[in-house]
């Protein structure tokens, strides 16, 4: 059977009903939308480009000098009607009082330091304070974050969290949750280091308990005999989170071979701005909140040359009280060790059961608070 072979003029009658139709459909979308002459004038490359263009994160909220500058005056306890705010305020030393004729002098402080200010407003510090619980999950020995369960740890440190906002109700509290994420080891282990790395899966806990309670996390760095260097960047893929924060610990920071635990180790000002640079250097890449840096000293030498430390708008570094003993040993070394020799910001730590060795109770949080400078930064042990 011989197929039937279409006429031109059958074929041409059928491509002008299909093409009324389509002008008909695109008659009706444009009636209803208004939207195909515009739609018409825009190039290809425009349609690819927008819909390709990534979307940028809103711009982070300007830093408040005026109130960040009071803030680390309250710290001070240096009241803002005195000369010395006026001066500091300015900048100077030397003063005119308002409605006076002769200047004055304005005897300097240590406290508040003048460092940068923070990059953005975002800075945690001074206008918070950190409630932080220390340690390791597998050594309860180590500090109440391996003591206790989650379940019964979480709701200790909020109420410890709690006591803090109730003695100082103008500076909120954030909870955060410390953990020795590298621990300073007995033994060498295979390459010799007396330091053992933490797996990613208790880093990995560290953060979800912090999650919890809407807090934060600090990554805690006991060297050994390795170093600063080697030890910190294998731990980027967590320092480049908004909510996770570091602590050094020069205790554990051994030199010559020293096994830890024989003698009290040290870090130099140069390893403190190595950390310090190197955190600012992930702030810039990953447009990151400033991050904190805890430095732990309860000696004079376990970190030299202190006034070579240098904070960056990046980072704020807070030196940590972290001696344990009675209630004046704690108060005199944090006045003479860590007060004396100012850099950035304190911190003060509290031990659950060693500082009740040589005292009947711990520190209250009113009367950590009456030191000069306030600590923003708290951890319990």
């Amino acid at each position: 059977m011989t197929k039937k072979k279409e006429s031109p003029r059958s074929t041409k009658h059928a491509l002008l009903a299909v093409g009324a139709f389509v002008v008909a459909a695109g008659a009706a979308f444009v009636f209803a939308y208004g939207a195909l002459p515009q739609l018409m004038s825009v190039s290809y490359s425009q349609i690819v480009a927008t819909s390709t263009a990534p979307k940028l994160p809103p711009p982070p909220p300007p830093l408040d000098k005026t109130a960040y500058d009071q803030k680390l005056l309250a710290l001070a306890h240096v009241a803002t009607s005195s000369a010395w705010y006026i001066a500091f305020q300015a900048g100077t030393t030397t003063i005119t009082l308002p409605g006076a004729t002769t200047t004055i002098k304005v005897a300097p402080k240590a406290w508040p330091t003048r460092q940068p200010y923070p990059e953005d407003g975002r800075a945690l510090l001074p206008f918070n304070r950190i409630v932080a619980y220390y340690g390791n999950f597998y050594a309860t020995g180590m500090g109440v974050l391996g003591q206790y369960p989650p379940d019964e740890m979480l709701p200790r440190l909020q109420a410890a969290a709690a006591q803090w906002a109730a003695a100082d109700p103008a500076t909120p509290v954030i909870p955060a949750i410390d953990y020795i994420a590298v621990v300073a080891q007995g033994s060498a282990g295979a390459d010799g280091k007396y330091r053992a790395r933490m797996p990613d899966s208790q880093i990995d806990e560290a953060l979800s308990l912090a999650d919890k309670v809407n807090g934060i996390v600090v990554l805690d760095v006991q060297v050994g005999l390795s170093d600063l260097q080697t030890e910190i960047p294998l731990l980027e893929k967590y320092l480049k989170l908004p909510n996770v924060h570091l602590a050094i610990d020069p205790e554990f920071a051994m030199h010559n071979g020293t096994p830890p635990g024989r003698v009290i180790g040290s870090l130099d000002a140069s390893d403190v701005n190595y950390t310090a640079q190197y955190l600012a250097s992930l702030v810039k890449e990953y447009n990151l909140p400033p991050k904190i840096l805890v430095v732990h000293r309860f000696t004079e030498d376990m970190v030299t040359n202190v006034d070579k430390i240098e904070p960056n708008p990046q980072v704020q570094i807070v030196m940590d009280m972290d001696g344990w003993g009675g209630q004046a040993k704690k108060i005199g070394t944090y006045t003479y060790v860590v007060a004396a020799e100012p850099v950035q910001f304190t911190g003060f730590k509290l031990f659950y059961k060693n500082d009740t060795l040589a005292s009947t109770t711990m520190l209250t949080p009113a009367q950590v608070l009456d030191l000069t400078p306030s600590p923003v930064f708290i951890q319990y042990q």
